[in-house]
């Protein structure tokens, strides 16, 4: 039976550990001891056991790092003395030039596989955690090689991604981070600008009273905290600037044609099929 061996058996990694019980892929999960309590993923059936990390990974077949984005870089250099050659790291960062430049110094070519599954909630911790997290969603995988996919161990971790139903994607790390930019990172500032900008205002009540369900849902993302998104911000700095400078410039765009109707009728119409295409 293969050893997964999982560091942060929180939201993420524990969901990834319900989602491979559920598919019913026989495994050994094992939770690293990062000094957390971790009574509650055992009592959950997530992992089999908490070990610290040179025991849980001495056997290690897989390590799946769910963690954020710092605790993994300062993690890697540990793991890459730990695990046994055969053994395939992969993590679950938001942002992976960095994480991937990092193994890269670290792990021989094959032994390390950068990973974002779309997934994930409001809420963290385990007892957050459900097995259908990532279904129908997309699993970014960024090989520092494409020949990094081509290992047995990664045809493997490619057969689970799609036993929970997922939906691997390959990029390059550098398409993944200015990707994200995009299409997560500036969501969630747009979000907290918006939020931010009508709690300074003079007449708060008064707004939070005329609110209605456009408000609630264009600032829900504003309910994220900054200790989940200061590593994500720190370390894709340059692809958020750019794709903050491109929304700036749209909107002021949309502000120089508040007098052209049929210029704001195409942006509406753009801006529909979009969002038309993204329910899809």
């Amino acid at each position: 039976m293969l050893r997964l061996v999982i560091a942060g058996a929180g939201l993420i990694g524990g969901s990834f550990a319900l989602a491979l019980r559920k598919a019913g892929i026989p495994l050994h999960i094992c939770a690293i001891d990062l000094g957390r309590n971790l009574d509650l993923a055992l009592q959950r059936g997530a992992v089999d056991q908490v070990l610290p990390l040179a025991e849980a990974c001495r056997d290690a077949d897989y390590v799946y790092l769910a963690l954020p984005i710092r605790r993994i870089l300062d993690l890697l250099p540990a793991l890459a003395v730990a695990c046994p050659p055969s053994c395939l790291v992969t993590d679950a960062g938001s942002t992976k030039l960095e994480i991937v430049s990092c193994a890269s110094a670290l792990f021989p070519p094959g032994r390390f596989l950068g990973g974002h599954p779309m997934a994930g909630k409001e809420t963290r911790g385990v007892a957050a955690a459900e097995a259908d997290l990532f279904q129908g969603r997309p699993y970014l995988l960024t090989p520092e090689h494409p020949e990094d996919l081509d290992t047995p161990a990664a045809q493997t971790l490619l057969s689970w991604i799609r036993a929970i139903r997922a939906i691997p994607t390959v990029l390059s790390p550098a398409q993944h981070d200015a990707t994200v930019a995009l299409t997560s990172h500036l969501p969630q500032l747009l979000a907290t600008a918006l939020a931010s900008l009508l709690d300074q205002h003079p007449e708060r009540a008064r707004l939070l009273a005329a609110a209605g369900p456009g408000l609630l849902d264009s600032t829900r993302l504003a309910l994220s905290p900054f200790s989940v998104w200061a590593d994500i911000l720190a370390t894709n700095r340059q692809a958020i600037s750019e794709a903050l400078e491109a929304h700036a410039a749209q909107i002021e765009s949309i502000r120089a044609a508040l007098d052209d109707p049929a210029t704001l009728e195409r942006f509406f119409a753009r801006a529909g099929s979009f969002a038309a295409a993204l329910r899809e």
